[in-house]
């Protein structure tokens, strides 16, 4: 009938999969950070255009937190894994394993988001230097509270200190990131990852 609006408006129904498009953003944030991917990278990389961007993910810095929430989830998932591991040697062996893993899967963009993808942001990427750095923080806590368990079970020498030998961990993996970036091999960091399991408690 002649004045009838049929459906929804134009524009409106998503032509394209969020999940798809996500992790390319994630691809494109992992290997340029967070202020080098422009607009023009995501958009081309996610296959849509600037408002399809907008209206489903928000503006630039929300799409990179939800690309970095899907990296921690993901590829970065390893930690979480690693903490169930039964002894606290194994947690840190895990770890250490995991981050070796990561940096050198040749599908992969080299390096470590987490660590990475602010490292050369200005003012416009301060809450994003922020946001990675409490991410980061998070993951040094949550060996640490690991590391206190295993203490309090007899896992660990009495006068081991958990909060010691997580940030001991979390430095030689963010270590091995920018060697990774650099163009470290898996084989030599998996050399660095012995190297510092021999001064383990």
């Amino acid at each position: 009938m002649k004045g009838t609006r049929p459906g929804p408006q134009r524009g409106r129904p998503r032509e394209f999969d969020v999940e798809r498009a996500l992790q390319a953003a994630l691809k494109v944030f992992w290997r340029k950070g967070y202020e080098g991917a422009s607009l023009l990278d995501l958009t081309k990389a996610m296959g849509i255009n600037r408002p399809s961007l907008y209206a489903a993910f928000g503006n630039k810095e929300a799409l990179f937190r939800k690309a970095l929430d899907r990296y921690i989830q993901g590829p970065g998932c390893y930690l979480l894994e690693a903490l169930n591991e039964p002894t606290a040697r194994a947690v840190a062996e895990k770890f250490l394993q995991g981050s070796v893993v990561l940096l050198s899967d040749p599908k992969n963009p080299r390096g470590c988001l987490a660590v990475q993808g602010a490292l050369a942001c200005g003012e416009t990427g301060n809450a994003i230097r922020k946001e990675l750095s409490a991410r980061r923080e998070a993951g040094v806590l949550a060996l640490r509270d690991r590391f206190d368990r295993a203490k309090a079970q007899g896992d660990l020498p009495a006068d081991a200190d958990p909060a010691d030998l997580a940030r001991f961990l979390a430095t030689i993996a963010h270590g091995m990131s920018v060697e990774a970036a650099g163009g470290a091999s898996r084989q030599e960091l998996t050399r660095v990852a012995a190297r510092a399991m021999k001064a383990w408690p």
